[in-house]
């Protein structure tokens, strides 16, 4: 298993609820029907003035799988709808090593 972690500035005039709006209300919903997608988590910064607004988690069974979904229409869809409302978007494909705390 992979995960994507996509690290975004909004765009130039874009206030950060609006960006929390557009990601929660627009984007998470075309991004949930991405083709081998296991797991989508978003997060949205509390700092207007911080250097990204939001990070997106995408997990696949593979960066081939994720790389096929990207590939196809409705990928192709998913990825323009993000480079429409962010100025900057930052994608790193990592190996997770979770952990939990103990007592």
């Amino acid at each position: 298993m992979i995960k994507a972690v996509i690290l975004l500035k909004r765009k130039d005039g874009m206030t950060l609820e609006d960006f929390s709006d557009w990601m929660l209300k627009e984007h998470v919903p075309l991004a949930l029907k991405l083709e081998g997608l296991k797991r989508y988590q978003v997060n949205i910064a509390r700092d207007p003035d911080g250097d990204f607004d939001g990070v997106s988690e995408l997990w696949f069974d593979s960066e081939e799988d994720m790389l096929a979904a990207y590939a196809t229409a409705h990928g192709k869809a998913v990825a323009a709808d993000s480079l429409a409302h962010v100025r900057s978007r930052t994608r790193l494909v990592v190996d997770e090593h979770p952990f939990t705390p103990t007592s």
